[in-house]
């Protein structure tokens, strides 16, 4: 295994907002092969209850983007969408191009050739944290394998989940049925420009505890 490739792939998979090419048609067997690289990922107890819901439909794509629009324009008044942090931290910088590039899909979001909607068996909202996990770790590791493999293939792709607000009339939408939780919406397309670099993050020591919280090492 070629451990380059692999660290590149990992430190190079972004959101893409901006950069999706919604002009150029992605070939439904393309979105086929990265759910099946999905579909390897590891699912709790086996379960292998995931769906991926594809919306190509123009019209289910707009009505998509309708409900996603809404949501967001709620979300980017929201006070917590704009947190402080010290100069010093990435994020500080980072913050005013993220929403930029979440408004710009937002305004756009129709527009995107392919709509990838990752389900899951199973309702958990009312239970506990254990069951909580449980659920989403059956699905989430496969959905960022999907991203992985997106990328390796040169599309782009964003984890959003502001149509969540409004999951009910999605399902509709879709013919999704009330026993199956949404889990996201990945807009996908083959992205413009060169390939993605490595983000800056927050520093790797801030964010490991050993042993217990709070206790670093250098």
């Amino acid at each position: 295994m070629d451990l380059a490739t692999v660290d590149h792939l990992l430190t190079t998979t972004r959101s893409v907002r901006k950069r999706l090419d919604c002009r150029r048609p992605v070939p439904l067997e393309v979105v086929r092969r990265c759910i099946e690289i999905a579909l390897q990922a590891p699912t709790g107890s086996n379960m292998q209850n995931w769906h991926f819901v594809v919306v190509t439909d123009a019209a289910k794509r707009r009505a998509l983007a309708d409900l996603y629009r809404a949501a967001f324009a709620a979300y980017v008044g929201d006070p917590a969408m704009h947190p402080t942090y010290p100069a010093d931290d990435p994020r500080s910088s980072q913050l005013p191009r993220i929403i930029d590039s979440a408004t710009y899909l937002a305004e756009h979001l129709h527009e995107v050739p392919v709509h990838v909607i990752p389900c899951v068996e199973g309702r958990v909202e009312h239970a506990g944290v254990a069951a909580q996990a449980a659920i989403y770790g059956s699905i989430l590791p496969a959905v960022w394998s999907f991203m992985l493999a997106a990328r390796a293939r040169g599309l782009g792709t964003a984890w959003t989940t502001l149509h969540l607000f409004a999951e009910q009339e999605a399902a509709t939408l879709l013919g999704i049925p009330g026993h199956v939780t949404q889990t996201a919406l990945l807009p996908v397309a083959y992205f413009t420009g060169a390939g993605f670099k490595p983000a800056r993050r927050v520093a790797s020591e801030r964010t490991m505890h050993w042993d217990a919280w709070g206790t670093h090492r250098g």
